[in-house]
């Protein structure tokens, strides 16, 4: 698959080796075939896109109903994905039970069309910044590149330092929360990534919303 998106349904419930065999496009953009005659790459950059559940029975951290399972046997359930793999997704977004409104569509929202022309906006405005590069996207910037060109404020970059010396953010990490604080920044109109950002893409990195790395700033 090359520039698509892969959608992976219960993803705790894959083989680990599966799983683990995803590291590389994620992080290179191409599938190495190795066998026994010669190698070949294949292009292979695409948009994950995984849903699993808290725990096997479901429930753990729901407001309304107690998780049953047993805390060795959910912490084996989360351990199905590495540290390394989990490292490589931008985004994790803890969703809560629908409210009766939601279910129903009673809850408004913001219309698909407004979001649509916002996006549209925001890719634009990465086009142009990136050109000279020969780069489309802020996802295709490589690490160095990306803390020379997201024209970062200086409390910003102090509060992504805080989270690499505080909570234990990786390398890798912190090149991927700093390109989706520019994205959030482009998202917003800003030419500068604010504080304020990258105090947004850290809470995405975070497996629990309220865990201190979502309050790094």
């Amino acid at each position: 698959m090359h520039h698509g998106v892969l959608f992976l349904d219960e993803l705790t419930e894959f083989r680990r080796d599966a799983l683990e065999g995803l590291r590389q496009p994620l992080e290179d953009g191409h599938v190495l075939v190795t066998r026994v005659v010669g190698s070949a790459a294949f292009p292979a950059r695409f948009t994950l896109v995984a849903a699993t559940n808290p725990c096997p029975c479901g429930y753990l951290g729901d407001a309304r109903r107690a998780c049953t399972c047993r805390a060795d046997r959910a912490e084996t359930y989360r351990a199905k994905l590495s540290g390394p793999l989990i490292d490589r997704i931008d985004l994790r977004v803890h969703v809560p039970r629908l409210t009766k409104g939601e279910l129903l569509g009673q809850s408004a929202g913001e219309a698909s069309s407004v979001v649509r022309d916002r996006v549209e906006d925001a890719r634009d405005r990465q086009r142009v910044r990136l050109r000279h590069l020969g780069l489309h996207c802020n996802a295709q910037l490589p690490g160095p590149i990306a803390r020379r060109e997201t024209n970062a404020t200086s409390d910003a970059e102090a509060i992504l330092g805080a989270a690499v010396e505080q909570h234990a953010l990786s390398g890798r990490g912190f090149d991927r929360a700093l390109k989706v604080a520019r994205t959030i920044a482009d998202l917003a109109g800003s030419d500068a990534v604010r504080s304020d950002h990258v105090v947004e893409a850290l809470a995405y990195r975070a497996t629990d919303p309220d865990a201190e790395l979502a309050r790094a700033g």
